[in-house]
C-alpha cells in the first residue's frame, strides 16, 4: 500500500516485510479480472504462450511435467500458452531456466504491454486465488466479491467516488461475477466467509437487489465446501476492528493473505503477519454465528423482504 505520511504507521511495516509476493498496490482482489477474460494484448500473450509451448516440447516436456519442475499447476501452464494467462516475470525466468531457452522468455515478458491496464501484483492475486486450496474471507464494508450477485456488484460499483461511467461498471461488473466459478470448481476449494452483522442488512441497490442477494446467500452456503457466518452486533468485543482481509492456502501449502484500506491493497507472505490474521480468523469464527445459525438468520431477513 502507499502511506500517508513520514511516520512509521502499522500499514507501512505490513507494506515492506514479506518475499516477493508482499506487494503494495492500490486496488482490491474484488476488482481483479476473472480467469477467461480477454485482455486488450490478447495477441502479444499468445505470441509469448506459443514460444512457451514450442520451447517445452523441444525439450521433451508435457505441460505436467513442466508444471511440476516450475511448481505451477497444469491448467496454469495450458492458460499461458494459450494466451489466457499472463507469463510473469519470476516464472519467465523459472522457465528459461527449467527450458533452457537462454532468457528468451523473460525477455518477452519485459517487453510485453501492460495487459488490460491490470497490475502485475492483481494477475499474482488472482492465480493465487484460481489455484487455492483454501480461502478465508472477513468482510465489513460489502458482501464478500465472490458471493456477489451480478446486480449487488453493478449497485457496488454505481457507489463509487469518483464515479465510475457506465461502461466501466458494467465491465468491472462482469470481472467481478465471473470469479464465481471458483465456488462450482469440480475440485471444491474450501471457502470460509465471515461477514459483519451491518453488511448483511445493508440493502445495496435497493429492495428487489437486497432480497436476490440474500437469496444468493443462502444457496451459496448450501455448496460443497463453502461455509458463510454472521458476526452479530450484540458480541461485546471484535477481534478484527482494522478492516476486510483474505486468507489463503496455495498448492504447495504456502498461506498468505491480502489485506485492504480505501486506497491501498497488499498481497502478504511474511508468516508473522499472516499469523496474525489467522489468529483473528479463528476468533471470528468462535464468535460468530456458526453456518446453521447464519441459514437461520438469512431466512428471518427473507422473511421480512
Amino acid at each position: 500500500m502507499t502511506t500517508v505520511d513520514s511516520t512509521t504507521t502499522r500499514t507501512d511495516r505490513l507494506v515492506r516485510v514479506g518475499t516477493d509476493t508482499s506487494r503494495a498496490q492500490v486496488g482490491s482482489p474484488k476488482n481483479m479480472p476473472p480467469r477467461k477474460r480477454v485482455p486488450k494484448n490478447g495477441t502479444a500473450l499468445k505470441m509469448v504462450g506459443a514460444q512457451v509451448a514450442v520451447l517445452r516440447i523441444r525439450k521433451g516436456l508435457t505441460q505436467r511435467q513442466l508444471a511440476k519442475l516450475v511448481r505451477m499447476e497444469e491448467e496454469t501452464i495450458a492458460s499461458i500458452e494459450q494466451g489466457r494467462r499472463a507469463l510473469m516475470p519470476d516464472v519467465a525466468e523459472a522457465m528459461d531456466r527449467v527450458l533452457e531457452s537462454g532468457g528468451v522468455l523473460a525477455a518477452g515478458v519485459e517487453k510485453l504491454p501492460a495487459v488490460d491496464q491490470v497490475p502485475e501484483w492483481a494477475e499474482e492475486y488472482l492465480d493465487r486465488e484460481r489455484d487455492a486450496l483454501a480461502i478465508s474471507s472477513y468482510e465489513n464494508q460489502v458482501l464478500p466479491g465472490l458471493l456477489q450477485t451480478d446486480a449487488y456488484a453493478e449497485a457496488v460499483f454505481r457507489s463509487r467516488i469518483p464515479l465510475l461511467s457506465s461502461d466501466a461498471v458494467t465491465a468491472q461488473t462482469a470481472i467481478r461475477t465471473a470469479r464465481r466459478e471458483i465456488l462450482r470448481r469440480e475440485t471444491p476449494v474450501t471457502l470460509s466467509f465471515i461477514i459483519w452483522e451491518p453488511v448483511l442488512r445493508l440493502k445495496m441497490g435497493g429492495p428487489e437487489v437486497y432480497r436476490e442477494q440474500l437469496a444468493h446467500l443462502l444457496s451459496c452456503s448450501e455448496l460443497p465446501g463453502v461455509s458463510i457466518q454472521v458476526y452479530p452486533l450484540d458480541r461485546t468485543s471484535h477481534p478484527a476492528l482494522d478492516g476486510p482481509f483474505v486468507l489463503l492456502e496455495t498448492p504447495d501449502y504456502q498461506r498468505l493473505a491480502y489485506a485492504e484500506t480505501q486506497r491501498g491493497s497488499q498481497l502478504i507472505s511474511d508468516m508473522n503477519e499472516v499469523s496474525i490474521l489467522e489468529r483473528r480468523y479463528a476468533m471470528l469464527r468462535t464468535q460468530a454465528l456458526n453456518p446453521e445459525e447464519t441459514r437461520a438468520e438469512l431466512d428471518r431477513l427473507l422473511g421480512e423482504q
